[in-house]
C-alpha cells in the first residue's frame, strides 16, 4: 500500500512539474531580449487582474505604458504567451505604416467555423483582407459621400423631429440610445438602402440587434476570454455565439443583394459593392461568395457604423453638458456657418466648422472608441534602433488610451479642452500620439463617414437645443472593465435638453 502511495505521489508530482513547466517555460522570453516588463505568474501571466475582473485588458496595457516610462517596449504575457506593448511613437509608426507589410494582420482574426460573421474586413487575415479592402475603399471616397449626403440629411430631419417630441414631453435624454437610433437609421439608408425606422419604431429589428451585439453578459465575457485559447475556442466557442444575430444578418443581406440583382437597382452605396462582388467573385480571387461571407461584410459595417459614432456623439454631448462655455462656443460657430447657407447643412459647410471638429477630436482623444490597436508579426522582425527581435506570430499592441491620457503629451488629460486641436499644438505633436481611427493601410475604412454623420447629428442638436446636466448625469464617467477593446461606460449618459431661444 505504501509503495502504491509513493508511486501515486510521484506520478502527481511529475504531472504538477510538467504543468508548471508548460505554464512557465516561456517566461524568460523577454528577459533574453532585454525587454523589461512585470513579472508573470503561472497560468495567468501578467493578466491576473483581468481574469479576476479587477482590470480590463486596456488597463493592463495602460499600466505597462505608465510603469515603464523610459522603455520603448514592454513585455507582457497572457498565460505563457508573450506579447509586446509598444510605447515609442517612431516604432508605432514603423508598425502601422513604414513596415506595414510585416504587420498587416490584426491580433483578433476570423475563426470561420466558430464565428461565421467574423470573416469580415476588420478580422480577415492579410491575404483575404487586401483584395476586399481594395474593392470596398471606393465606397467611402469624398465623391461617394457627397452623393449619399442627402440621405444622411433626411435621417437627420427625422432625428430632429424625434428629439422635438422627447423635449416637448419633458423627458430626460439618454444620449446613447437616441444617438444609436440615429446612426442605425443612417447606416440603413446610406449603406444598405433600407428604411430601418429605428427612430420611429419602438421595436425596430435592427436596433434590437444592435443592442444584442453589444450586450455585456456572462456569455460575451466568456467568449472574449476564450479567444485567447484557440484550441478550446474551436471546440466550445460555437456555444457562445449569438446565432440569432447570424441568421438575421445573413437573411437581410441575402434579401437586399438578391433584390438589387433581380431588379437591376443601383444606389452607388456599400450594398452595390457587395452586389458587384457577388456577381464577380473572381475580383477577390474566389470562385463564389456565399451568403454568410456577404453578411459578414454587412455586419461589420453596421456594427462599426452605428456603435462607434453613437458613443462618440454621446460623449461629446456629455462633455458639452458639463462645459456650458464650450457648448456656447460650438453653437455660435454652427449658427455663423449656417447663416451663409440659409440654415441648410451642406457637405462643404462641415469643413468650415473648425471648433466643432476640434471638439470631436478632443472627445476621441479623451474617449477613444478603440482602446488599443493590435497587430501580429507576419515574419521575424527587429525593431529599428534596438537589438530587440521578435519571431513571426508575436502579437504587438499600441496602448491608444494610455497614450492619449499621458500628461506629458496632453497636459491635464482629464480636462476636456478642444483648444488642444486649434491652438497649433496639434501640428507639433507626433502623429502617433493621436490614433482614434488607427493609421496606415489598415486604418478605419469608414473614418470619413463616421466624422460626417457625427457632426451632422451634433449640428442638428446644438442648433436647436441646449444640453445640460440633470439628476441622472453620471459624474465621474466610469469605464466598463468587462469590455474587451471598445470603450463602453458602465452607465447611461443622461442629459436634459431644452429649446434654444432665438
Amino acid at each position: 500500500m505504501a509503495l502504491w502511495t509513493l508511486e501515486a505521489l510521484g506520478f502527481a508530482a511529475a504531472i504538477l512539474f510538467l504543468l508548471y513547466y508548460y505554464f512557465t517555460f516561456m517566461f524568460d522570453f523577454w528577459r533574453k531580449r532585454g525587454v523589461k516588463g512585470p513579472k508573470p505568474i503561472p497560468v495567468f501571466g501578467t493578466f491576473l487582474d483581468v481574469f479576476l475582473a479587477k482590470d480590463s485588458v486596456s488597463d493592463c496595457f495602460t499600466n505597462a505604458y505608465y510603469d515603464y516610462k523610459d522603455e520603448p517596449l514592454v513585455g507582457l504575457f497572457v498565460g505563457s504567451t508573450p506579447l509586446l506593448v509598444v510605447r515609442d511613437p517612431d516604432l508605432i509608426k514603423d508598425i502601422l505604416i513604414k513596415d506595414f507589410s510585416c504587420f498587416a494582420e490584426r491580433t483578433l482574426i476570423a475563426v470561420d467555423e466558430v464565428e461565421p460573421l467574423s470573416v469580415h474586413l476588420f478580422r480577415l487575415d492579410a491575404t483575404r483582407w487586401r483584395p476586399l479592402r481594395t474593392r470596398l475603399t471606393p465606397v467611402f471616397t469624398s465623391g461617394k459621400l457627397k452623393e449619399m449626403f442627402h440621405l444622411l440629411l433626411e435621417c437627420s430631419d427625422h432625428f430632429e423631429s424625434y428629439l422635438d417630441k422627447l423635449v416637448a414631453n419633458g423627458e430626460l435624454i439618454e444620449c446613447r440610445e437616441i444617438s444609436a437610433k440615429f446612426t442605425t437609421d443612417v447606416i440603413g439608408s446610406c449603406v444598405f438602402g433600407i428604411e430601418m425606422n429605428a427612430l420611429t419604431a419602438e421595436n425596430s429589428e435592427f436596433r434590437n440587434m444592435g443592442r444584442r451585439i453589444f450586450l455585456t453578459n456572462w456569455k460575451s465575457i466568456l467568449r472574449d476570454r476564450a479567444r485567447d485559447f484557440p484550441f478550446m475556442f474551436k471546440i466550445f466557442g460555437r456555444f457562445l455565439v449569438d446565432h440569432e444575430v447570424v441568421k438575421f444578418f445573413t437573411r437581410i443581406t441575402r434579401e437586399a443583394v438578391d433584390y438589387r440583382i433581380r431588379n437591376n437597382v443601383r444606389r452607388h452605396d456599400f450594398m452595390d459593392s457587395l452586389v458587384d462582388l457577388k456577381q464577380h467573385p473572381e475580383k477577390l480571387g474566389m470562385e463564389e461568395l456565399d451568403d454568410v461571407y456577404m453578411a459578414a461584410q454587412a455586419f461589420v459595417f453596421f456594427v462599426a457604423g452605428f456603435e462607434t459614432s453613437s458613443i462618440t456623439i454621446s460623449n461629446f454631448l456629455y462633455e458639452l453638458a458639463l462645459k456650458p462655455s464650450i457648448q456656447d462656443k460650438v453653437r455660435a460657430e454652427i449658427k455663423e456657418v449656417l447663416q451663409k447657407t440659409n440654415g441648410v447643412i451642406t457637405y462643404d459647410c462641415l469643413s468650415e466648422m473648425k471648433y466643432l471638429d476640434a471638439g470631436f477630436n478632443e472627445t476621441l482623444r479623451k474617449y477613444p472608441v478603440v482602446l488599443y490597436l493590435g497587430r501580429t508579426a507576419l515574419s521575424d522582425y527587429t525593431f529599428s534602433g534596438t537589438n530587440v527581435s521578435i519571431p513571426k506570430g508575436t502579437k504587438v499592441f499600441v496602448p491608444s488610451y494610455g497614450i492619449q491620457h499621458d500628461p506629458e503629451i496632453f497636459p491635464e488629460p482629464e480636462v476636456f479642452n478642444p483648444d488642444r486641436f486649434t491652438d497649433g499644438s496639434a501640428a507639433t505633436r507626433h502623429p502617433m500620439h493621436f490614433l482614434p481611427f488607427g493609421d496606415g493601410p489598415r486604418n478605419c475604412i469608414g473614418a470619413r463617414f463616421a466624422k460626417i454623420q457625427s457632426r451632422v447629428a451634433a449640428i442638428r442638436i446644438l442648433s436647436k437645443f441646449k444640453v445640460d446636466v440633470c439628476e441622472k448625469t453620471q459624474v465621474p464617467y466610469i469605464l466598463d472593465k468587462k469590455s474587451l477593446f471598445l470603450l463602453q461606460p458602465t452607465h447611461g449618459i443622461y442629459v436634459k435638453m431644452t429649446k434654444v431661444e432665438d
